[in-house]
């Protein structure tokens, strides 16, 4: 019934028919220990009667904040990384929310997969205004939107099951994002020359990560497809 708050257990086992089949009770510990603090914050807001909408728009604008953050002297760069780390809770607490309280609905799924790449873009900007090559900006924002469109497409021609978890997923841009945005603050302490080289590193390693994850995943899907006739 729409609205009921499940326990952790139903949540789970929820979670991971939404997941392909994903059983977050088996991930990694530190995976795990991220899907149930999420799990605890979704259930607390579910009692608020706070939708899932509202926070996916909450994280939406944390997003929006970075850019306009790592311009200021000094702190900018550490403020981006705060702001990442916290839309990247808001991004799995929507999700929490509508799983927690049985609201989860197909438009939600989308709402949530363009709040994701929105989110993205707002990042690779402020890699941009840190001093990253536009055209790298372009690549890996490019790379990503082709990572999950193959995977959206895959599930529309037929393949049932996640296919396989790459080095370029989402979580993984997370880290990126906030670890490079971070360090581009230290080195910015040092020199302030050094932040655009930093910028560009992290816009790199983005890259290079998404690359790979994109191959990882064709091969995956040809293996489902075909398999499946």
């Amino acid at each position: 019934m729409v609205g009921t708050q499940l326990n952790w257990d139903q949540y789970a086992t929820a979670w991971a028919r939404l997941h392909g089949g994903f059983d977050p009770r088996s991930a990694a510990p530190v995976v795990r220990a991220w899907l149930r603090f999420a799990y605890h914050v979704g259930f607390v807001l579910g009692r608020l009667r706070v939708g899932p909408t509202a926070v996916t728009v909450f994280g939406v604008l944390l997003c929006f904040c970075v850019p306009l953050l790592v311009g200021r002297p000094g702190d900018g760069p550490f403020l981006g990384s705060l702001f990442v780390l916290l839309a990247a809770v808001a991004d799995s607490v929507d999700g929490a929310v509508a799983v927690a309280t049985a609201r989860t609905t197909r438009l939600g799924y989308v709402y949530d997969s363009v709040a994701d790449r929105l989110g993205e873009v707002a990042w690779l900007i402020a890699f941009w205004l840190l001093g990253a090559p536009g055209a790298l900006v372009v690549a890996a924002g490019g790379l990503s939107w082709l990572h999950e469109y193959v995977r959206a497409r895959s599930v529309s021609a037929g393949m049932r099951e996640i296919g396989a978890v790459t080095v370029g997923e989402r979580p993984t841009r997370v880290c990126v994002a906030l670890v490079g945005l971070l360090v581009a603050g230290l080195t910015g302490l040092i020199d302030a020359d050094l932040t655009a080289g930093t910028a560009t590193m992290a816009t790199t390693v983005w890259v290079l990560l998404a690359g790979f994850g994109l191959g990882q995943l064709f091969s995956a899907v040809r293996r489902a497809l075909v398999d499946a006739g």
